[in-house]
């Protein structure tokens, strides 16, 4: 796959955060624009191989941005900023934070990061995704 879908949200599949926050933006992205792939997977591993050195040691969510020929990834907060910005919700006014340094931001995104695992547990497997919904998720 050369050319990826124009919004691509990589996550931790074996997360329980990270597949909440994959559930809300299936949720609030009316328009159907994400797609999704698990940063272990072979879609991840093609498409991020490009911005290696940008995402060592990234473990959860990552955007990669498409438009018409130039890409762009963001990753931790700015990823959360960017991806809140891009979805319809109440949580808009949250992007007001990305003015802030970003090692600030980054600051507590890695510290959400670290104890994500132990506070939010694995993925929760209730809801299966709609037959719609399937088919914007990668390998």
């Amino acid at each position: 796959m050369d050319a990826f879908p124009a919004k691509l949200v990589f996550y931790d599949g074996d997360c329980g955060l990270c597949d909440r926050s994959v559930r809300w933006l299936l949720d609030h992205d009316r328009d159907g624009v994400f797609h999704f792939a698990p940063l272990g997977g072979e879609t991840a591993g093609k498409a991020l191989e490009r911005f290696e050195p940008q995402l060592e040691g990234v473990d959860s969510l990552v955007l990669l941005e498409r438009e018409r020929d130039e890409e762009q990834v963001f990753i931790r907060s700015r990823a959360i900023f960017r991806l809140i910005s891009l979805v319809p919700s109440r949580l808009r006014w949250l992007r007001g934070f990305g003015v802030l340094p970003r090692w600030l931001t980054d600051l507590g995104y890695r510290f959400v990061a670290r104890i994500r695992k132990r506070v939010f547990g694995p993925p929760d497997s209730c809801r299966a995704p709609t037959p719609e919904e399937r088919l914007r998720f990668l390998p």
